[in-house]
């Protein structure tokens, strides 16, 4: 499809493991983010980080296809969360993860030997406004729907901060509305 429209896009840890509890690994996927935008001209126009998953609102900004940039940023985190795993010897779930990435992997012929994100990151192209707005909404209504906050803009790993006014940092964000 079109590069330059925008999608809607979701990406899930296998068996939804709770990954994105810890600081260094919501780094890892927002520095990886960063990265996207500043060489592969990746353009964010709203974005959630649970503790499983993460929904965005993307689209390619230059030559680089959509598909090829989730593609290097899934693997940039799922091989950075899997060095700083391999590494750790203070992550309690260490084991378990492991034991998990490596059943999942035997499942699923195109990886090697571990597997972190679900294959799919099933992209819906916004194709309207209210298309637009309603994935906006679902994104930054994600933390209260899951009872982490009560409003969507006290979710740090958000980009509904900047949509309510403030300037949050995390990531530079192209504004919807």
């Amino acid at each position: 499809d079109d590069q330059k429209e925008l999608y809607f896009i979701t990406l899930t840890v296998v068996d939804w493991i709770d990954v994105f509890t810890r600081d260094c690994y919501r780094e890892i996927f927002i520095n990886s983010i960063k990265f996207c935008q500043k060489n592969k001209s990746l353009e964010v126009g709203a974005w959630v980080l649970m503790t499983n998953h993460a929904h965005l609102i993307v689209r390619a900004g230059g030559k680089t296809r959509l598909e090829a940039i989730i593609r290097d940023m899934k693997s940039y985190i799922s091989r950075s969360i899997r060095l700083l795993l391999e590494n750790s010897s203070t992550e309690s779930r260490k084991e378990w993860m492991h034991s998990i990435f490596k059943k999942t992997v035997m499942e699923n012929t195109r990886n090697n030997d571990h597997q972190f994100w679900i294959q799919d990151y099933h992209p819906i192209k916004l194709a309207n406004t209210t298309m637009l707005l309603q994935r906006l909404n679902y994104i930054h209504d994600n933390p209260v729907r899951a009872g982490f906050v009560t409003e969507p803009q006290h979710w740090k790993y958000s980009s509904a901060y900047d949509y309510y006014g403030g300037k949050q940092g995390l990531i530079d964000l192209i504004m919807l509305v």
